[in-house]
């Protein structure tokens, strides 16, 4: 089945064009917002659009997005859980798994994952996105919340949109930071002639990433990373812009080859804390997602000198 999905304009977006902001908003590539304008499958407050239409705060903008092939949502696949009541679960997400289903993407999900193990999800919206308040790339893992009942999605969408959510990663990154402890502060959006690509422009969204050295290793630092907003690849664009890309993440300018050396096949970065207050019962909750085997492999074999 089709999702029409319905978004008002925020103010960050006044004066953008229309492919761009839908591209950000629904974090799918503007070759698909291409094609979906083109089929007339996008209006701007009831009038069909151009892609370079400049949109404009609260505008009321409505597009279908094609199938997201539900039926492979039920589908099994390992996915360690850190804790589960009747209004949330959170998972330790492998590395290779999306959030949810889309566009594109024929993997394993964690609505797929919960669904097929016998999660009841009851919250509202599409049910291929049902219970998601907040996604991680499929080539990162770590912790991971979803909503299981709808008071709880509501109350942690929130929670995440206000930065009520302590959100900390651990990266490993090319070179040595200088300062070795910071703040990035640089608007993130759509690379400007890389469709798939995130990147730091002006105009973009506001985006604040806190780092910290915790080991440095033979041509390497282990970061500790809070971030503060919730961008599309907030870390692995920052840190690319500051010329320490992250190990294993040719796509935001890591150099393969020390990757290459440390066996590992996708990027060195995980979401190693989460903590918020439970939507429900209030309480203040925090979870650790212990490292996967091959980003501690990675780590030894740099402590070794490879």
């Amino acid at each position: 089945m089709r999702e029409r999905v319905r978004l008002r304009v925020p103010e960050s977006a006044q004066g953008k064009r229309l492919d761009q902001v839908l591209a950000a908003e629904l974090g799918i590539s503007r070759s698909l917002v291409a094609k979906l304008i083109k089929q007339n499958e996008v209006k701007v407050n009831g009038v069909v659009s151009r892609k370079s239409a400049e949109v404009a705060r609260g505008d009321q903008v409505e597009v279908l997005l094609p199938d997201a092939s539900p039926k492979t949502l039920e589908t099994p696949a390992p996915l360690p859980i850190l804790y589960q009541d009747a209004d949330i679960v959170v998972v330790n997400k492998p590395v290779g798994m999306a959030a949810h289903t889309a566009p594109g993407w024929e993997g394993p999900t964690v609505v797929g994952a919960l669904l097929a193990a016998g999660a009841e999800i009851v919250t509202s919206g599409p049910a291929e996105r049902k219970g998601i308040v907040h996604r991680l790339d499929v080539g990162t893992s770590g912790a991971m919340v979803v909503a299981k009942s709808e008071l709880a999605y509501g109350r942690l969408q929130d929670d995440f949109r206000e930065r009520r959510v302590q959100k900390i990663y651990h990266a490993l990154v090319q070179g040595y930071l200088d300062p070795p402890a910071g703040t990035i502060d640089a608007p993130i959006g759509r690379h400007p002639s890389r469709d798939f690509k995130m990147a730091v422009v002006t105009g973009g969204r506001p985006a604040i990433t806190h780092y910290r050295t915790v080991e440095c290793l033979p041509g390497a630092s282990l970061l500790e990373v809070q971030l503060e907003t919730g961008r599309t690849h907030q870390i692995r664009v920052h840190m690319e812009a500051i010329g320490h890309g992250i190990v294993g993440d040719p796509i935001y300018g890591a150099n393969p080859r020390l990757a290459q050396e440390l066996g590992l096949t996708r990027q060195w970065l995980h979401a190693v804390t989460l903590g918020f207050t439970h939507p429900v019962t209030g309480e203040q909750m925090s979870f650790g997602a212990p490292l996967t085997a091959d980003l501690e492999d990675a780590l030894t074999r740099l402590r070794r000198g490879f």
